[in-house]
């Protein structure tokens, strides 16, 4: 059974940091792209950040540029997102997904597979 499982969400102050890990199982991801998503309270999923299969290729929403992270360990099959200075409007389910093929998209419909999410709460 394969799983993307969440994890490191909170409640933080704005100017904050938090780091996400995502957890893979069932299958081999490491020749997946990987990608976080999040959807605010009465907003549409949106897309995050995402990461080739091999780590070497990382794109950004510009909301999120110069302030999150995404990184790999393909030897645990797990993605992270570290997010510094976060802000209110930061707050949002975050989701990861993969994209088997290896190279990175932005669109949600093209990731095969989710995780259940993790809430980030920022407060101003």
């Amino acid at each position: 059974q394969v799983q993307l499982v969440e994890s490191g969400g909170g409640l933080v102050q704005a100017g904050g940091s938090l780091r996400l890990s995502c957890a893979a199982s069932g299958r081999t991801f490491s020749s997946d792209a990987m990608g976080w998503f999040r959807q605010g309270p009465g907003q549409a999923r949106g897309f995050v950040a995402a990461i080739s299969w091999s780590g070497d290729s990382t794109y950004y929403a510009d909301s999120v540029k110069g302030r999150f992270t995404i990184s790999r360990d393909n030897a645990k099959n797990t993605v992270y997102l570290q997010m510094k200075s976060l802000k209110p409007e930061d707050t949002a389910l975050y989701y990861c997904a993969a994209k088997p093929g290896g190279t990175i998209a932005t669109m949600f419909e093209e990731y095969d597979y989710w995780g259940q999410g993790t809430q980030v709460t920022v407060s101003s």
